[in-house]
């Protein structure tokens, strides 16, 4: 956030992309925002939308800290357990001149450790959610080609066309 003002988008997407995608299980979240049909998709596809997928996820979070106005991030000590094998983080974005977000993380043990499956805005709206939803009408329309089209038609546009 602080860069955002004079730091061009690539080089806060090349500085993000690591953090994002140790912090996420990016596959686990786009198998769970694709539904079902992910298990029946060809490899082939399922690799051309794994890499527009992380490419969109880390293009949105480049484009949402955009600005720093003294915005800081509060973790909560503690987590609840969510079912037998997930953990939700509760956090909240403090803002200097309004209200803070309370941003939950829903955490799953993998090999690599601790990786975030989903975030809950506000303590209810999923981005897997959301993304399904999103992502239905496209892969109905055309299936997962359309979809990695999609999501890389976001990235020009969160990325200002630095990215596309």
């Amino acid at each position: 956030m602080k860069a955002a003002g004079g730091t061009p988008f690539a080089q806060r997407y090349s500085a993000l992309a690591p953090v994002v995608e140790q912090v996420f299980n990016l596959d686990a979240v786009l198998a769970a925002s694709i539904g079902l049909s992910w298990t029946t998709l060809p490899e082939a596809e399922k690799a051309t939308l794994t890499t527009a997928f992380r490419r969109y996820t880390v293009s949105s979070y480049v484009a949402n800290f955009n600005s720093y106005n003294g915005q800081s991030f509060q973790v909560s000590p503690s987590a609840r357990t969510v079912g037998s094998s997930e953990v939700v983080v509760q956090s909240q974005m403090l803002r200097t001149n309004d209200s803070p977000i309370k941003l939950d993380y829903v955490m799953r043990r993998f090999p690599a450790g601790w990786q975030a499956v989903d975030v809950l805005t506000d303590g209810s709206i999923s981005r897997v959610a959301v993304q399904r939803s999103d992502f239905r009408e496209l892969l109905r329309a055309g299936g997962a080609s359309a979809l990695a089209n999609g999501l890389n038609h976001k990235v020009g546009n969160l990325s200002g066309g630095m990215l596309g």
